[in-house]
């Protein structure tokens, strides 16, 4: 992962739970949809992969990502679907400029504060019902997560890496504006090189955060512990330590800086692809969106 997925999309929270705010807000399934409608057996299946879950832990699991789909598509889907109506209404009438960028920058991140908090108690009730040895098994299943992570990114000399994130972050520009063009190819480049470092801070970061979750977790028992994993939910860059805070504030500079370049040298085919997948996200949203539930079912997460 680079900064690319921690600023143009929503960033992932990758511990546990926290897997809802990836596949909610943006999926990487190449239909949006099929995505979301079947995001709770995704949920369930990544959970497992580091805590074997007892049956009713399942059970509960169940009940509250349905009340949380329930909250999201009735209140926060419109939302996103406003979002990319700005977006549109940006490139209809020109190449949006810095002022635009930043606005559309600041708008998106303002989908992730609601949506964790309506994550925290799921997460707590879930980590609450642990079993020693469940704890354990995440710690074990984490660490062997990191070690793969810092294999599959820190590999090679300081150019290959660069080489890799500018081939991922390429790609990901693709899927919005199509082929890039060589002057957009050099934009990446060049901020791929001048993110040197920042995969291993984000790691680092990472590794300090789930530090802090175990902690909380061999004291699960005592009073404050739904305080303290609501607040590494919430505030999740207090617990990755002073250094991440400091990467993310000049990555989301650089980030933002990056998306001009890219929009300024976009010929116009390139804005018509971008129209064309908001317009197509727009309209999964839409189809996605429900009615409100009953006020009990709309309120169980809130009311905890």
């Amino acid at each position: 992962m680079d900064q690319y997925e921690h600023s143009f999309q929503v960033r992932a929270k990758r511990a546990v739970i926290l897997l809802l705010v990836t596949i909610f807000v943006v999926s990487g399934c190449s239909s949006t949809k099929l995505a979301y409608r079947y995001a709770d057996w995704g949920i369930i299946w990544w959970v497992e992969d580091f805590i074997t879950l007892t049956e009713p832990q399942k059970q509960q699991l169940n009940a509250d990502i349905d009340n949380l789909k329930d909250w999201h598509c009735s209140t926060e889907l419109p939302r996103y679907r406003s979002w990319l109506d700005n977006l549109q209404s940006d490139l209809a009438t020109g190449d949006p400029g810095p002022a635009e960028v930043s606005g559309l920058q600041s708008q998106l991140a303002t989908f992730i504060p609601p949506l964790l908090n309506q994550v925290a108690p799921i997460a707590t009730n879930l980590l609450s019902s642990l079993s020693d040895e469940q704890v354990r098994e995440l710690a074990d299943n984490m660490a062997e997560k990191q070690q793969e992570l810092e294999k599959e990114f820190l590999s090679g000399s300081s150019e290959q890496i660069a080489k890799a994130r500018a081939e991922r972050t390429a790609e990901r520009a693709e899927r919005w504006l199509g082929s890039l063009n060589g002057r957009q190819q050099t934009s990446i480049n060049n901020w791929s090189e001048n993110r040197a470092g920042q995969t291993t801070i984000w790691l680092e970061g990472r590794k300090h955060w789930q530090e802090a979750l175990l902690e909380a977790l061999r004291e699960r028992d005592e009073p404050g512990f739904d305080a303290r994993i609501t607040d590494l939910i919430n505030n999740p860059e207090a617990g990755r330590g002073e250094a991440y805070s400091e990467m993310m504030d000049t990555s989301m500079e650089a980030m933002t800086s990056l998306i001009q370049d890219l929009l300024l040298a976009s010929h116009p085919s390139h804005l018509d692809h971008l129209a064309r997948q908001a317009s197509k996200l727009s309209g999964d949203f839409k189809a996605l969106t429900c009615q409100p539930g009953s006020e009990v079912a709309s309120q169980a997460l809130t009311s905890r």
